[in-house]
């Protein structure tokens, strides 16, 4: 029988998960064409996630747990659950029940129907997020789109549907950071829509920082384009030309009309803040694809697992209590 994976990361959701368990429970025995598991990656969570999610594991045989040493970061505890799926599908999910799982049987019928390898959520509206993550999230996706050579479908996020070959091609990815939308859409495989209304949170609050919101927008521009860059020389390019410019109406200025010209200020302070403004902007710029650089450079794990619970280790738990048993037999 063909399997689905349902990869769900979490961070400190204890509030959310009894609620999330329960819909994916239901959710599950609607999909009667494929077998469903249910992978959580607990990313270094401070509450008691990782105990729900262990006392899952206890009463579910589907229920499996993937539990990072610290946390680790959103996009991480995604890559850990693509890397830890053999199924034919899976899908992407957040616990935070925005993304409605009702809606996953439905998406699963779009992927029989088109056999399109993706299929992603589009938001069509967007309950329960203030006006700045909105008109942010919607310019990101335009600035992202405007500078990168990959076009990727805007208003989405990372709950998706993806087919065994995105699978095991997401898998030979190796770099870090990862931009899991972004590289999913380099991959060039036929991607459809799924339109949805986005919920409000079930319980808990956003786990998403303005800082950590910046950093992941940083790590999508930085990962899919060198536009930056050449903007930067543009930018260099008009401040000689600007300074060229106005070198010649000071030097017109000294030469007909000295008395109108405050002698120094104006073009010392002027040339100054415009050129160190320019520098500024490019120092920051190449930085940042320094920082890139240097954190690939050193090759570290995407994440590091402290606890691993799956069908494996309910098979050779059950199998050193036969031991036992048989011991207590013989004895």
């Amino acid at each position: 029988m063909k399997k689905v994976s349902l990869i769900i990361p979490c961070y400190n959701e204890e509030e959310v998960l009894p609620i999330l368990y329960e819909r994916l429970n239901k959710v599950s025995k609607l999909i009667t064409d494929y077998e469903t598991e249910f992978i959580f990656i607990n990313d270094g969570s401070k509450d008691k996630t990782e105990e729900i999610v262990e006392k899952l594991y206890e009463q579910d045989k589907r229920v499996k747990l993937y539990s990072f040493s610290r946390n680790f970061g959103h996009q991480a505890a995604v890559s850990c659950g693509i890397h830890h799926t053999n199924s034919d599908l899976a899908v992407i999910i957040d616990a935070d029940l925005q993304d409605p799982p009702e809606i996953i049987p439905d998406m699963i019928k779009m992927y029989e129907e088109t056999k399109s390898p993706i299929i992603y959520g589009k938001r069509i509206s967007r309950e329960g997020e203030t006006f700045f993550k909105k008109i942010t999230a919607t310019l990101f996706y335009r600035t992202i789109n405007l500078l990168s050579e990959v076009q990727f479908p805007v208003d989405t996020g990372d709950f998706r549907l993806i087919d065994k070959k995105v699978i095991e091609a997401y898998k030979s990815f190796s770099e870090s950071p990862k931009y899991i939308r972004g590289l999913i859409s380099w991959m060039g495989f036929e991607q459809r829509p799924f339109e949805y209304h986005r919920e409000a949170r079930a319980a808990g609050g956003t786990k998403y920082t303005l800082k950590k919101m910046m950093k992941f927008a940083m790590t999508g521009i930085i990962s899919f384009s060198t536009k930056p860059l050449k903007i930067s020389l543009y930018l260099g390019l008009i401040s000689i030309l600007v300074a060229i410019v106005f070198s010649i109406r000071v030097f017109y200025l000294y030469f007909f009309y000295p008395n109108n010209l405050v002698k120094g200020w104006a073009s010392t302070i002027i040339t100054v803040l415009f050129m160190g403004g320019a520098q500024l902007i490019s120092l920051s710029v190449i930085s940042e694809y320094l920082s890139s650089i240097f954190t690939e450079s050193k090759k570290r794990p995407e994440y590091i697992l402290k606890n691993i619970l799956t069908e494996q280790n309910r098979t050779e738990q059950n199998r050193t209590e036969q031991n036992r048993t048989e011991q207590n037999r013989t004895e």
